[in-house]
């Protein structure tokens, strides 16, 4: 006996594979069952019994027929028992072995090879059918698709956020039917209710809709691990689909072996019709035996012909129905278009809109699983769906980020403020407007920001910047913020990514805006409307613009603050600056200056200006500045200015002034007629020496000198008794004069770099001066006496 199981390994596939099988491939399976025993069957009798009977022939050689069994054809089994007693008296003189012999001969010759080897062919066809069923299951190029699509349907499946996000979904939508449905019950309860029997069935029908309402949709609680796991499923969906959109390989390959199916099918019908007559009872044989025997025709019984003639035709049914499902597969195949599916029918049932349709080998598999269960289909839905990945997202934010870990985050900004600050954030947590005490949100590098209506519960907000963060606002937050926000910044690529609802911000006052034009409007240059902005008083903006913003002179009336980095493009038309009659402070930096703009000495009231890194060489417009009384603060630092006009003491009010990274190499002496200069910061040029005049500078308390070629010092320097600050590192000093002893408010002194060998010890009649404010080698620190480093390391 051959025993089935030994065929099993050509139909093992794994248990889940048959969310893959439709019904045709699964009866197809069990036909397949069928026609194996079959052919097991046909072959276990061919091994444990005699295969064919034979006897030979007494017809006269001159009438020896070709066919001598066929005259026991047509006659009845009494007539043939009859002519065998006719016979009894007959000896064929044969022994056993020559029986034998004879019966194993005509087997070979005589029998057709169709009655010989039909279960074997029977066995071998079901053999291909079941490699044709199951080959795409077992090519590498397929089965590794497959099996990553079973096993990412059964985590989706069995997921708990897919249980969540359809539970939401429909209690969603069963709250938005159940007033219609209410109504329709309603109208049609009354229109058949009659009587007190109807009045009883309407109130009892009334009574239904309100269940509805009432029970919303029990909604399963994720933990941290379970949506980490969604999260990671969502991932997986997104590679898998952009893999297995890119071809067809699965759908090929699927139309192949179910077209080499039928073809087979074909050939198996026709040629088993043709030769299923040739399994007879009666065979005849002739041999060439006769002088072994003494006969040359037999007449021979195949003992298994009625059986096998049986089988045949049962075998030929279940092929006849095997084929009959095949066709109906390329039907499916051909009739349908396989390779789009469509979510509208999930989409419609779920509200979950943006459901993207899926092509290729992608939408084939999903075909094949609505035929086994469109249930598998809609779940697995939910990870196609962008909205309930936000909603994920957003569940596994609130899951890590606490109110207790957010206010641990808390800091106090340059403002004061109490700043909350996220960066490189998935999402924004909505525990962030559990914080009321937040007073400035920092958001930076946070993807497609979505602002919930509990945004007004940050009732001490009043500064915002997002970086990076592009941010949506609904109308109902926009109101809130309106009123309330003080400062905003904006970092973004271009500046046409600037949310529109940050120009209507109507109590907004600092306004910082960073990003670049993009090319079409890089020489225009133009912004939304600040018009709304009516108490904006600092505007910010780092940019590539061609010229100052025509929407600056909305705001122009009440500006007091504005400053454009330009990143070294070149800033023209500053005439519009004109306007700004109430700035105080200025800053263009990085906008490709050569001279000191002329429009900047229209501004009366003007207190800062900054020109940080430009292409300054001349200042000698320097003098206009007069007009600007009130002018306190010029920085010309980051430049190529080579030297300082005399008319610079003209700037009587000027109370720092910042010259440093320039080439400076002298000084003039009409410098130290700027009375009111505090500070004066000439570090990293090239000044060889001091004008003496610098001791006139009676108010100075902050004198940078570092970085300078500087060998010597006017002792006229330490005639500045209020200066604080004196840094004198990195020159070629080789001596430091008594003199310092005069300072005595000196509270920090650098001289590291220089050439000195020795400190004069009259450093500790600086009182003010200690140990952290001296800045030198040790060396040199160590030289001095003991006395005055014990005065400098007191307390």
């Amino acid at each position: 006996m051959i025993p089935v199981a030994e065929f099993k390994q050509f139909t093992e596939q794994q248990p889940a594979f048959k969310v893959l099988k439709p019904w045709w491939d699964v009866l197809a399976e069990y036909l397949t069952v069928a026609m194996l025993m079959i052919g097991v069957f046909g072959c276990t009798l061919q091994v444990t019994q005699d295969k064919i009977i034979c006897l030979p022939s007494h017809e006269p050689r001159e009438n020896f027929s070709e066919a001598p069994c066929q005259q026991l054809l047509p006659q009845g089994v009494s007539e043939h028992m009859e002519g065998l007693r006719e016979l009894s008296g007959l000896k064929n003189n044969l022994d056993l072995q020559q029986y034998s012999f004879i019966n194993q001969l005509c087997y070979e010759t005589a029998l057709h090879w169709y009655a010989k080897y039909f279960p074997y062919l029977v066995v071998i066809h079901t053999l291909i059918f079941m490699v044709c069923t199951s080959f795409w299951f077992k090519f590498p190029g397929t089965s590794s698709k497959i099996e990553h699509f079973i096993s990412i349907l059964g985590k989706c499946f069995d997921s708990p956020w897919t249980t969540r996000a359809l539970s939401q979904v429909s209690g969603e939508n069963q709250k938005g039917a159940a007033a219609s449905r209410a109504t329709a019950i309603t109208v049609a309860a009354a229109g058949t209710g009659s009587g007190k029997a109807g009045e009883g069935e309407k109130e009892k029908v009334l009574a239904e809709p309100e269940k509805v309402v009432t029970e919303p949709p029990a909604v399963t609680l994720l933990d941290k691990k379970e949506g980490e796991q969604a999260k990671a499923l969502f991932e997986k969906v997104k590679k898998f689909r952009v893999h297995v959109e890119e071809g067809d390989i699965l759908y090929t390959m699927y139309i192949r072996q179910t077209v080499l199916k039928v073809c087979k099918f074909l050939a198996i019908l026709v040629y088993n019709l043709v030769y299923v007559e040739k399994i007879s009872f009666l065979v005849a044989c002739k041999v060439g035996t006769s002088e072994v025997t003494g006969y040359a025709s037999f007449c021979c019984n195949h003992t298994k012909a009625h059986l096998f003639s049986k089988l045949a035709f049962c075998y030929i049914s279940f092929v006849c129905v095997y084929g009959i499902t095949c066709l109906y597969t390329l039907y499916w195949l051909f009739h349908r278009p396989l390779k789009e599916y469509s979510f509208r029918s999930v989409r419609e049932e779920t509200g979950m809109n943006d459901i993207p349709d899926v092509r290729n080998d992608f939408a084939f598999m999903l075909h094949l699983i609505d035929e086994y269960d469109s249930l598998y289909s809609k779940r697995f839905a939910v990870f196609l769906s962008e909205v309930s990945e936000s909603r994920l997202k957003q569940l596994n934010l609130n899951h890590e980020w606490t109110p207790e870990k957010l206010r641990q985050k808390l800091q106090r900004n340059s403002r004061g403020r109490l700043e909350l600050a996220l960066c490189m954030l998935p999402g924004l947590p909505d525990t962030i407007f559990e914080l009321s005490e937040v007073e400035a949100l920092r958001l930076e590098a946070i993807c497609d920001i979505a602002f919930p209506p509990g945004l007004s519960q940050l009732t001490n907000l009043q500064e915002l910047s997002l970086l990076h963060s592009p941010a949506r606002v609904p109308f109902s937050s926009q109101i809130f913020l309106r009123d309330r926000l003080k400062v905003i910044r904006v970092k973004c690529e271009e500046l046409r990514e600037v949310p529109l609802w940050v120009f209507g911000l109507r109590a907004l006052e600092e306004l910082h805006l960073e990003g670049l034009f993009p090319p079409e409007l890089a020489r225009a240059a133009s912004l939304e409307s600040l018009r709304e902005l009516k108490q904006l008083k600092v505007l910010s903006l780092r940019s590539n613009a061609g010229k100052v913003p025509a929407s600056v002179t909305d705001v122009a009336g009440h500006l007091q603050r504005l400053s454009l980095h330009n990143d070294g493009a070149r800033l023209l038309a500053l005439n519009s600056l004109k306007k700004l009659a109430v700035l105080r402070e200025l800053e263009l930096v990085a906008c490709g200056l050569e001279r000191i703009p002329h429009a900047i000495f229209s501004l009366g009231a003007l207190q800062e200006l900054d020109l940080k890194d430009n292409h300054l060489r001349s200042i000698e417009e320097i003098l206009s500045f007069q007009h600007c009384r009130k002018l306190v603060t010029l920085r010309l630092w980051h430049n190529q200015i080579a030297y300082v006009p005399e008319h610079v003491r003209k700037l009587r009010g000027l109370e720092q002034l910042y010259l440093s990274h320039n080439k400076l190499e002298t000084l003039p002496s009409q410098l130290g007629l700027c009375s009111s200069l505090r500070l004066l910061d000439v570090s990293h040029n090239g000044l060889h020496s001091l004008p003496p005049e610098v001791g006139l500078l009676q108010n100075l308390q902050h004198l940078a000198l570092s970085y300078n070629a500087l060998e010597a010092l006017p002792d006229e320097l330490f005639f500045c008794r209020k200066l604080r600050t004196l840094l004198l590192g990195y020159n070629h000093l080789g001596y430091l004069s008594p003199h310092v002893a005069a300072l005595t408010a000196l509270s920090r002194l650098e001289l590291k770099g220089n050439r000195l060998e020795v400190l004069p010890e009259e450093l500790g009649n600086c009182t003010g001066l200690k140990k952290a404010g001296l800045v030198v080698e040790d060396t040199l620190y160590q030289g001095l006496p003991t006395e005055v480093r014990a005065k400098m390391e007191e307390e």
